[in-house]
C-alpha cells in the first residue's frame, strides 16, 4: 500500500492546469446539459408534427382545441424576459458590475418562478385530457417539459446569487467577483456564462414550441 509523500505540494503549474480544467469541465457541462435538452425536446417535435400529419380519424385537434392562450402567452413572455434579464446581467458582469448583474439576476429568478407556477396553473386549467387528441398528449408533454427547464434554470440562477453573496468579502480585495484571478471567482465566471446560456436555450424552446401550440 503506498503511503503519503511527505510535505507534498502542487507546483503553481499543477494549480493553474487544475483550474483551467475545472473551468473546462463547467464550459463543457453547461453545453452538454443543452445538447441533451436539445434531444429531449426534439423527440417532443417530432411527436408533434408525426401525430399532426397522421391525424388518424382526425383526431389530432378536434374542434381546434387550444391550450389558455392568454396564460401560454404570459409563461412564453415571463422564460423570454428571464433569458433577456440573464443576458443583460451577464454583460454588466462581464464589464465589471457585479450589482447590476445580482440586481438582474434577482429580478430574472422572480419572473423564472412566476413562469413556473403560471405553468402548473396552466396544466390545472386545460380544456381537454391528455389522451383526448395529439394535440393535447403533446402539449401535456410539453408542459411537464418546461417545468423540469423552468425550475432547473431558477435553481441555478438562485445558487449563483447566493454564491456571489459569499465571495463578496472573499474577493473583495483581488478586484470583486467579475476580476478577480482567485480560483473561486475564475469557476463562479464560468458557471455565470453556463447559466446565461442554458437561459438562452430556454428562451429559444419557449419561442419554438409557443409558436407551435398557439400559433400553428
Amino acid at each position: 500500500m503506498a503511503t503519503p509523500v511527505a510535505n507534498f505540494k502542487e507546483t503553481p503549474e499543477e494549480i493553474a492546469y487544475e483550474l483551467r480544467a475545472a473551468e473546462g469541465a463547467a464550459w463543457i457541462g453547461s453545453r452538454s446539459l443543452i445538447g441533451v435538452g436539445a434531444f429531449i425536446y426534439a423527440s417532443l417535435a417530432f411527436a408533434y408534427f408525426y401525430l399532426r400529419s397522421a391525424n388518424q380519424a382526425q383526431l389530432w385537434r378536434p374542434h381546434h382545441v387550444t391550450a389558455p392562450t392568454e396564460l401560454g402567452a404570459a409563461i412564453f413572455a415571463l422564460s423570454a424576459a428571464t433569458a433577456a434579464l440573464s443576458m443583460y446581467g451577464a454583460y454588466r458582469f462581464r464589464r465589471g458590475s457585479v450589482v447590476d448583474w445580482e440586481v438582474a439576476g434577482w429580478m430574472g429568478l422572480l419572473l423564472g418562478a412566476l413562469g413556473f407556477a403560471l405553468q402548473i396553473y396552466e396544466l390545472t386549467r386545460l380544456p381537454f385530457y391528455p389522451g383526448s387528441s395529439g394535440y393535447a398528449s403533446t402539449f401535456v408533454g410539453w408542459g411537464a417539459l418546461n417545468l423540469v427547464g423552468l425550475l432547473g434554470g431558477c435553481y441555478w440562477l438562485e445558487t449563483l446569487l447566493a454564491r456571489s453573496l459569499r465571495l463578496r468579502r472573499a474577493v473583495a480585495e483581488d478586484g470583486g467577483a467579475a476580476n478577480s484571478t482567485l480560483p473561486a471567482a475564475r469557476l463562479f465566471r464560468a458557471s455565470v456564462e453556463g447559466c446565461t446560456v442554458f437561459w438562452g436555450f430556454l428562451a429559444i424552446v419557449a419561442v419554438c414550441f409557443w409558436a407551435l401550440f398557439y400559433l400553428v
